[in-house]
Protein backbone atom coordinates (compact mmCIF):
# COMPACT_ATOMS: atom_id res chain seq x y z
CA UNK A 1 0.00 0.00 0.00
CA UNK A 2 1.34 3.42 -0.96
CA UNK A 3 1.72 6.24 1.48
CA UNK A 4 -0.17 9.46 0.82
CA UNK A 5 3.09 11.04 -0.34
CA UNK A 6 3.81 8.20 -2.80
CA UNK A 7 0.26 8.26 -4.06
CA UNK A 8 0.43 12.01 -4.64
CA UNK A 9 3.76 11.61 -6.44
CA UNK A 10 2.27 8.93 -8.71
CA UNK A 11 -0.73 11.12 -9.46
CA UNK A 12 1.51 14.07 -10.32
CA UNK A 13 3.48 11.81 -12.69
CA UNK A 14 0.29 10.60 -14.40
CA UNK A 15 -0.90 14.20 -14.77
CA UNK A 16 2.44 15.18 -16.32
CA UNK A 17 2.34 12.21 -18.74
CA UNK A 18 -1.17 13.07 -19.90
CA UNK A 19 -0.19 16.70 -20.45
CA UNK A 20 2.93 15.65 -22.38
CA UNK A 21 0.85 13.40 -24.66
CA UNK A 22 -1.44 16.32 -25.52
CA UNK A 23 1.56 18.60 -26.15
CA UNK A 24 3.09 15.94 -28.40
CA UNK A 25 -0.17 15.60 -30.33
CA UNK A 26 -0.42 19.37 -30.77
CA UNK A 27 3.18 19.41 -31.94
CA UNK A 28 2.62 16.63 -34.47
CA UNK A 29 -0.48 18.24 -35.94
CA UNK A 30 0.88 21.78 -36.24
CA UNK A 31 2.48 20.82 -39.57
CA UNK A 32 -1.02 21.17 -41.02
CA UNK A 33 -0.57 24.89 -40.46
CA UNK A 34 3.01 25.01 -41.70
CA UNK A 35 4.49 25.02 -38.20
CA UNK A 36 7.48 22.89 -37.21
CA UNK A 37 7.11 20.31 -34.41
CA UNK A 38 9.47 22.24 -32.12
CA UNK A 39 7.36 25.39 -32.47
CA UNK A 40 4.28 23.21 -31.93
CA UNK A 41 5.79 21.91 -28.67
CA UNK A 42 6.49 25.50 -27.64
CA UNK A 43 2.85 26.40 -28.27
CA UNK A 44 1.68 23.32 -26.33
CA UNK A 45 3.82 24.17 -23.33
CA UNK A 46 2.71 27.79 -23.39
CA UNK A 47 -0.92 26.71 -23.75
CA UNK A 48 -0.81 24.73 -20.53
CA UNK A 49 1.11 27.40 -18.64
CA UNK A 50 -1.19 29.38 -16.35
CA UNK A 51 0.72 32.59 -16.89
CA UNK A 52 2.70 34.47 -19.52
CA UNK A 53 6.25 33.23 -20.09
CA UNK A 54 9.59 34.86 -20.81
CA UNK A 55 12.00 33.54 -23.44
CA UNK A 56 14.25 32.29 -20.62
CA UNK A 57 11.41 30.26 -19.13
CA UNK A 58 10.60 28.82 -22.54
CA UNK A 59 14.26 27.85 -23.03
CA UNK A 60 14.29 26.09 -19.70
CA UNK A 61 11.01 24.27 -20.38
CA UNK A 62 12.09 23.02 -23.81
CA UNK A 63 15.86 22.80 -23.37
CA UNK A 64 16.42 24.89 -26.49
CA UNK A 65 18.44 27.99 -27.23
CA UNK A 66 17.14 31.51 -26.77
CA UNK A 67 17.57 32.10 -30.51
CA UNK A 68 15.35 29.10 -31.26
CA UNK A 69 12.75 30.29 -28.76
CA UNK A 70 12.80 33.80 -30.20
CA UNK A 71 12.34 32.43 -33.73
CA UNK A 72 9.53 30.14 -32.55
CA UNK A 73 7.71 32.88 -30.68
CA UNK A 74 8.01 35.18 -33.69
CA UNK A 75 6.50 32.50 -35.93
CA UNK A 76 3.62 32.03 -33.49
CA UNK A 77 3.10 35.79 -33.25
CA UNK A 78 2.90 36.11 -37.04
CA UNK A 79 -0.02 33.70 -37.12
CA UNK A 80 -1.58 35.27 -34.02
CA UNK A 81 -1.21 32.21 -31.82
CA UNK A 82 0.96 34.07 -29.31
CA UNK A 83 0.77 37.66 -28.12
CA UNK A 84 3.39 39.82 -26.44
CA UNK A 85 1.97 41.31 -23.28
CA UNK A 86 3.08 43.86 -20.74
CA UNK A 87 3.02 43.37 -16.99
CA UNK A 88 3.82 46.09 -14.48
CA UNK A 89 7.17 45.53 -12.81
CA UNK A 90 8.40 42.93 -15.29
CA UNK A 91 11.35 44.04 -17.39
CA UNK A 92 11.56 41.06 -19.73
CA UNK A 93 9.22 40.47 -22.63
CA UNK A 94 6.29 38.23 -21.74
CA UNK A 95 4.38 36.06 -24.17
CA UNK A 96 0.98 34.43 -23.81
CA UNK A 97 -0.87 32.06 -26.12
CA UNK A 98 -4.18 32.83 -27.74
CA UNK A 99 -6.36 30.37 -25.86
CA UNK A 100 -9.35 30.76 -28.15
CA UNK A 101 -8.67 27.94 -30.60
CA UNK A 102 -11.59 29.11 -32.73
CA UNK A 103 -9.84 32.45 -33.23
CA UNK A 104 -6.52 30.73 -33.78
CA UNK A 105 -8.03 28.57 -36.51
CA UNK A 106 -9.71 31.57 -38.13
CA UNK A 107 -6.41 33.48 -38.15
CA UNK A 108 -4.45 30.53 -39.52
CA UNK A 109 -7.09 29.53 -42.04
CA UNK A 110 -7.54 33.07 -43.28
CA UNK A 111 -3.84 33.83 -43.56
CA UNK A 112 -2.85 30.56 -45.24
CA UNK A 113 -5.80 30.31 -47.61
CA UNK A 114 -5.77 33.94 -48.68
CA UNK A 115 -2.10 33.68 -49.56
CA UNK A 116 -2.62 30.50 -51.59
CA UNK A 117 -5.81 31.85 -53.11
CA UNK A 118 -4.21 35.07 -54.34
CA UNK A 119 -1.26 33.25 -55.90
CA UNK A 120 -3.38 30.56 -57.57
CA UNK A 121 -6.04 32.95 -58.79
CA UNK A 122 -3.45 35.27 -60.31
CA UNK A 123 -1.90 32.37 -62.24
CA UNK A 124 -5.28 31.14 -63.45
CA UNK A 125 -6.32 34.65 -64.57
CA UNK A 126 -3.07 35.07 -66.48
CA UNK A 127 -3.52 31.68 -68.12
CA UNK A 128 -7.14 32.53 -68.98
CA UNK A 129 -6.07 35.78 -70.67
CA UNK A 130 -3.23 34.09 -72.56
CA UNK A 131 -5.46 31.23 -73.76
CA UNK A 132 -8.22 33.64 -74.78
CA UNK A 133 -5.72 35.58 -76.92
CA UNK A 134 -4.36 32.35 -78.39
CA UNK A 135 -7.89 31.12 -79.13
CA UNK A 136 -8.69 34.31 -81.04
CA UNK A 137 -5.54 33.91 -83.17
CA UNK A 138 -5.71 30.15 -83.63
CA UNK A 139 -6.82 28.60 -86.92
CA UNK A 140 -6.22 24.94 -86.02
CA UNK A 141 -9.62 23.42 -85.10
CA UNK A 142 -8.09 20.67 -82.97
CA UNK A 143 -6.08 23.18 -80.93
CA UNK A 144 -9.08 25.52 -80.64
CA UNK A 145 -11.04 22.62 -79.17
CA UNK A 146 -8.29 21.96 -76.60
CA UNK A 147 -8.17 25.66 -75.70
CA UNK A 148 -11.96 25.77 -75.23
CA UNK A 149 -11.73 22.81 -72.88
CA UNK A 150 -8.93 24.48 -70.92
CA UNK A 151 -10.85 27.78 -70.74
CA UNK A 152 -13.85 25.91 -69.30
CA UNK A 153 -11.61 24.33 -66.67
CA UNK A 154 -10.03 27.67 -65.82
CA UNK A 155 -13.47 29.28 -65.51
CA UNK A 156 -14.43 26.47 -63.12
CA UNK A 157 -11.25 27.18 -61.12
CA UNK A 158 -12.08 30.90 -60.95
CA UNK A 159 -15.56 30.07 -59.66
CA UNK A 160 -13.95 27.86 -57.00
CA UNK A 161 -11.58 30.67 -55.97
CA UNK A 162 -14.55 33.04 -55.69
CA UNK A 163 -16.29 30.50 -53.42
CA UNK A 164 -13.11 30.04 -51.37
CA UNK A 165 -12.72 33.82 -50.99
CA UNK A 166 -16.29 34.01 -49.65
CA UNK A 167 -15.61 31.08 -47.30
CA UNK A 168 -12.50 32.78 -45.91
CA UNK A 169 -14.48 36.02 -45.51
CA UNK A 170 -17.13 34.12 -43.54
CA UNK A 171 -14.43 32.95 -41.13
CA UNK A 172 -12.88 36.39 -40.79
CA UNK A 173 -16.24 38.12 -40.25
CA UNK A 174 -17.37 35.49 -37.76
CA UNK A 175 -20.40 34.64 -39.92
CA UNK A 176 -19.27 31.00 -40.00
CA UNK A 177 -20.18 30.78 -36.29
CA UNK A 178 -23.79 31.62 -37.14
CA UNK A 179 -23.91 28.52 -39.35
CA UNK A 180 -21.73 26.35 -37.13
CA UNK A 181 -21.84 27.76 -33.59
CA UNK A 182 -18.85 27.59 -31.26
CA UNK A 183 -19.20 25.16 -28.42
CA UNK A 184 -18.63 26.69 -25.00
CA UNK A 185 -16.62 25.04 -22.24
CA UNK A 186 -18.38 22.26 -20.39
CA UNK A 187 -19.02 22.88 -16.76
Amino acid sequence: MQSNEQQAHTQWQRWHQVRQKVIQTISQNMHLFGITPSVGRLYGIMYFEDRPMTLDEMCEALGMSKTSMSTGVRALQEIQMVHKIWQKGVRKDLYQVEEDWYQTFVSLFGTKWKKALESNEQQVRQAFTALTELYQECTDKSLRSKIECDLDKLEHALNYYDWLRRLVASFESGQIFEWIPKKSKST
